[in-house]
């Protein structure tokens, strides 16, 4: 079983259709869905984070930074502070 796992759920993260510990039979699904997420949160989401894609053994770690571009506000994800 390989499973993508966001490390920090921000708040565009929490209001999407998207779940956490999302687990996957076969390793190139979990790599395609866990690319396909990265993608469209760092292109869809408010621009606040970066999303990067880690893998370790049968996990996918989605990893969330702050941008580095600036940007007014926070997210609502509690973590920016």
């Amino acid at each position: 079983m390989y499973t993508i796992k966001v490390e920090k759920e921000c708040g565009c993260f929490k209001k999407s259709a998207y779940e956490n510990n999302m687990s996957f039979e076969s390793k190139d699904d979990a790599l395609m869905q866990a690319s396909l997420m990265q993608t469209h949160m760092n292109t869809k989401f408010c621009g606040k984070h970066h999303f990067e894609v880690c893998e370790d053994g049968d996990d996918f770690f989605v990893s969330v930074s702050m941008s580095e571009e600036p940007n007014s506000g926070c997210c609502g994800g509690g973590h920016c502070s």
